[in-house]
């Protein structure tokens, strides 16, 4: 049946400034990048930690309701090998990251941080 996810569709508030934070600051490859004259859109595919992000941009889409409690996506996680390094590697680049926590069911550090938009992004120990 299920194989895998394809890929995380995203929808940036400034494409540019979303496109600098997954390609030069998370480290994303981009595969493609397309403009939607019908829509006014831009689509860009983005390859990053074995999986796909499709970013797009979208004349007047409403904002993000509530911080992380709104209906559908919660949050994306990311597997690190070192919380704490990566941490500071994303501190280092102006990214504000949440202090590290312990999970309680499986012993794992991970934390929190945000995209421009406010997305909830989480590192998870390998």
């Amino acid at each position: 049946m299920l194989q895998s996810i394809h890929h995380v569709a995203i929808i940036a508030s400034d494409y540019a400034r979303s496109k600098t934070f997954y390609t030069d600051i998370l480290g994303g490859q981009i595969i493609a990048e397309t403009y939607r004259e019908a829509r006014d859109s831009w689509k860009l595919d983005i390859a990053l930690a074995g999986a796909q992000i499709e970013l797009f941009s979208f004349p007047d889409a409403p904002a993000r309701p509530s911080y992380p409690e709104a209906q559908g996506l919660r949050h994306l996680a990311f597997t690190v090998a070192d919380v704490a390094k990566t941490k500071q590697q994303l501190e280092a680049q102006g990214v504000e990251v949440e202090e590290i926590r312990t999970d309680s069911l499986t012993g794992k550090q991970f934390t929190f941080f945000a995209d421009p938009d406010g997305l909830p992004l989480e590192l998870y120990e390998a």
